[in-house]
């Protein structure tokens, strides 16, 4: 045959061949099966009853992470008003106390000079005009003072009732004085009473043809000597009086002296 032909010269028999195939087909399966054996994985083991079940984990689908929205700004804090107070309870209202009566009395000073100081009783009481329910009802002693002017001092009954009023003058001429005498004769002497008043002097006494009465534009001779004692009147073109004092200095003499002089300038002035 031609096949048989082509065959290479010295090449074995065909049935030589043969008996060499087999050997190498075996040996390669053996060795194909062992590989497979080795690079087989093992079967897993049955699972056991009271084995724990393994935990399945499963990995989210990847998707688009959306961003987290801008955090929105904060407002403004505002102070923390202070809760409103509660209402305090109306407190009950004390109970009603009747006022004192006012009194029935009162006493009223004016002056025809404003603004003098009046005392009642040595208590300062006001400015002149007043009135005042500050002094009782009864017999008081008034003194009414103005710079300038002479103090005028008289004594006030202020009623029970109604208002009592008390007019002060100080531009009248007030003189109420007198003072104890001795009346020197040539011969003996006599005693009696040397009295003043806004109208002149007046010497009152159980001697008859020693009193008188003389106004202030009669008298001429009006002058007192405190070291002997003595008090010398005179009238206008007519007689002499000489007095004295029993007491132990002449005070007497000087006070009744100076008083009658303050109201005859006073008189004279008008």
């Amino acid at each position: 045959m031609a096949i048989l032909d082509d065959e290479p010269q010295g090449a074995a028999p065909e049935p030589a061949r043969r008996g060499m195939g087999l050997p190498v087909w075996v040996g390669a399966a053996a060795v194909v099966a062992l590989a497979a054996w080795w690079l087989w994985p093992a079967p897993a083991p049955p699972p056991r009853d009271d084995a724990p079940t393994p935990a399945v984990v499963t990995r989210p689908s990847p998707r688009a992470e959306t961003p987290a929205p801008a955090p929105e700004p904060e407002a403004p804090k505002t102070a923390r008003r202070a809760p409103a107070p509660k209402p305090a309870r109306p407190a009950e209202a004390p109970p009603a106390v009747e006022a004192p009566a006012a009194p029935a009395y009162a006493l009223h000073v004016e002056t025809d000079l404003p603004g003098a100081s009046v005392f009642v009783d040595r208590k300062y009481v006001g400015v002149s005009p007043l009135t005042t329910t500050d002094v009782a009802p009864g017999s008081h002693q008034l003194n009414v003072s103005l710079e300038g002017q002479e103090g005028v001092a008289q004594t006030i009954d202020v009623a029970e009732s109604g208002t009592t009023s008390v007019t002060v003058r100080f531009r009248d001429v007030r003189l109420d004085a007198s003072v104890g005498v001795v009346h020197k004769h040539g011969m003996g002497s006599c005693e009696g009473r040397l009295v003043g008043s806004p109208a002149g002097l007046r010497y009152e006494t159980s001697n008859k043809g020693d009193a008188f009465t003389m106004a202030f534009r009669d008298l001429e001779v009006f002058e007192i000597d405190y070291l002997a004692k003595a008090l010398k009147v005179k009238k206008r073109g007519g007689k002499t009086w000489n007095f004295t004092t029993k007491t132990a200095t002449a005070d007497p003499l000087f006070v009744f002296h100076r008083d009658v002089e303050k109201a005859r300038q006073k008189l004279a002035a008008q």
